[in-house]
């Protein structure tokens, strides 16, 4: 019966035995001979694209945790964020309201031009309904984005207006922006939050530094907390500013590439700043270039807690049909010589868990529970200082994390999006008042306060969310949920900036950061030669 239907198959055992044994193939044949076995004898019709996009998935998995491919689709949707602009309306929108609420609209963007306003919700592009469907962000997108020129028709209900609004938005290229905030601290401390490295960071840093220097900038904080990285080219930029002729900033070494070194061209402009660079774990890729170069090079104090350990170098090689396979070709060093890139030979379950390993382990919350073997000791360039390596890049000042304050009912209503869904509430109804009485957001940090009767409000709106009212947890968390409303509010009617201007009063790392670059005692005492 075996011999039938193999005839039936125009084989036989023979023939697929002596096949098997005298063909000798090298890996890609036998990879294009399996597929071509797949495709012409497998019992059910296979769709041969499905199947090879698996196949380099699977074998790019086997590589490291970095490698991948992304499909057309995906592939746009990964580089969009760094490209540094797309092409959509230019609004900025919330939809914790299973409706498109627009936050804000960028300053001479289409929908500005055209007449939306802060506080509307559109609840139709192009006769397609997009309110009350739950929709995600990514779905919602793509209705209002489109290539350059194109144009779309939107639906929007206002405040105080019975009827739809109808608005012919004409889609422009619209900037994305990395720097999400720069503002003084005090008269002679700016302050800097850069999210991620894109095309356009080092022009929004210069003009951000620019802007910090003319108001007598002389020390500064970059924050770098939660930035999960983006270009290597930016990051360098970056370090530039800070750096003399000659310094290095990092460099690669690969197996199959030839080492590259990226050192310091010309003088940086702000040589002279003290600077205090805030990293957290989820700090990656070239967050951890920028502050290994500064520390490496005794140029700055490394603030909060270790990085995330991410220092492989992906080199992108595309396909004609606009997917893509980035695959790791390098690693990361810093100056000294550390690898930034943390183990991963464990697998990548392991490798993804290993932020719950640290807080396992106590490295999150207590600097005596982190320990580096003397094979792992390097020194800094000008100072002779110890910096280790191993993964990430340990900070000179460690900070745990905090979380007093926190409780079940304040996660709860985080959690259910209660908090921030009542600041839209609340912006709705008094924009205008808020706006009148402080009209820019100095005078908003400065003098607006949550009122008990908002806490009231709040605590009436959660319970309509299904997050009862615990009295005793909500004192606990009174303060943090005060300050949250107020970032929340801050940002609906401002900017960016707002949110962090208020928030950043809760972040440990961050006072922790103003603290040391205040005090020339104990910046000098991080930045000291080191005689062992």
């Amino acid at each position: 019966m075996r011999k039938i239907c193999l005839a039936a198959l125009g084989l036989c055992a023979a023939a697929v035995t002596v096949q098997a044994q005298t063909m000798a193939m090298n890996p890609l044949q036998k990879l294009q001979y399996a597929e071509h076995i797949i495709e012409k004898f497998y019992v059910d019709s296979v769709n041969s694209e499905t199947m090879v996009e698996s196949a380099i998935t699977a074998m790019l998995k086997k590589l490291d945790p970095h490698s991948q491919y992304t499909n057309a689709e995906e592939t746009r949707e990964f580089t969009e964020p760094l490209s540094g602009n797309f092409s959509g309306i230019g609004i900025q929108f919330n939809m914790a309201t299973d409706t498109v609420y627009v936050i804000q609209t960028i300053a001479g963007g289409p929908s500005e031009r055209v007449g939306i306003l802060a506080g509307d919700r559109i609840i139709s592009a192009n006769d397609t309904v997009i309110a009350g469907k739950k929709l995600k962000n990514s779905q919602v997108m793509k209705h209002l984005r489109g290539p350059k020129g194109t144009v779309v028709d939107l639906g929007v209900m206002r405040r105080g207006v019975p009827d739809t609004l109808n608005f012919r938005v004409v889609r422009d290229d619209i900037p994305i922006y990395s720097v999400d905030a720069a503002y003084m601290i005090d008269p002679a401390t700016g302050y800097v939050r850069v999210s991620r490295f894109a095309e356009t960071t080092f022009d929004e840093m210069k003009k951000a530094l620019g802007d910090l220097r003319k108001k007598g900038m002389k020390n500064l904080v970059i924050d770098l907390q939660d930035n999960g990285g983006g270009f290597l080219q930016a990051a360098t930029q970056v370090a530039e500013l800070f750096l003399d002729k000659g310094d290095r900033v990092v460099y690669t070494q690969g197996e199959n590439t030839r080492p590259m070194y990226f050192d310091v061209t010309k003088n940086g402009p702000y040589r002279d700043c003290k600077v205090v660079v805030l990293v957290n774990q989820y700090s990656a890729s070239a967050s951890e270039i920028l502050s290994g170069a500064l520390q490496d090079n005794d140029r700055g104090v490394i603030v909060g807690r270790r990085t995330y350990g991410k220092g492989l170098v992906q080199r992108p090689f595309p396909f004609p049909d606009g997917s893509m396979i980035r695959l790791t070709v390098a690693r990361y060093y810093t100056p000294s010589g550390r690898c930034i890139q943390k183990p991963y030979n464990e697998g990548d379950d392991d490798y993804y868990a290993d932020i719950m390993h640290r807080y396992d382990s106590g490295e999150l919350t207590n600097a005596d529970s982190i320990h580096f073997s003397d094979s792992l000791l390097f020194r800094t360039n000008r100072l002779n200082r110890p910096v280790y390596g191993g993964g990430g890049i340990m900070p000179d000042r460690f900070v745990p994390i905090d979380t007093v304050g926190y409780s079940d009912y304040y996660r709860d209503l985080m959690a259910k999006g209660v908090l921030y869904r009542y600041c839209l509430k609340y912006v709705e109804e008094h924009r205008a008042d808020i706006k009148k009485n402080y009209p820019d957001v100095e005078a908003f940090v400065k003098g607006f306060t949550v009122t008990p009767a908002m806490m009231d409000e709040m605590v009436a709106f959660g319970e309509k969310e299904g997050v009862s009212k615990n009295a005793e947890q909500l004192a606990v968390s009174s303060a943090i949920i005060h300050t949250i409303l107020k970032a929340y509010i801050g940002r609906d009617i401002y900017d960016e900036a707002a949110f962090y201007r208020v928030a950043n009063g809760l972040n440990p790392i961050y006072k922790k950061g103003v603290d040391i670059i205040s005090s020339q005692e104990e910046y000098s005492s991080v930045l000291s030669p080191s005689d062992k």
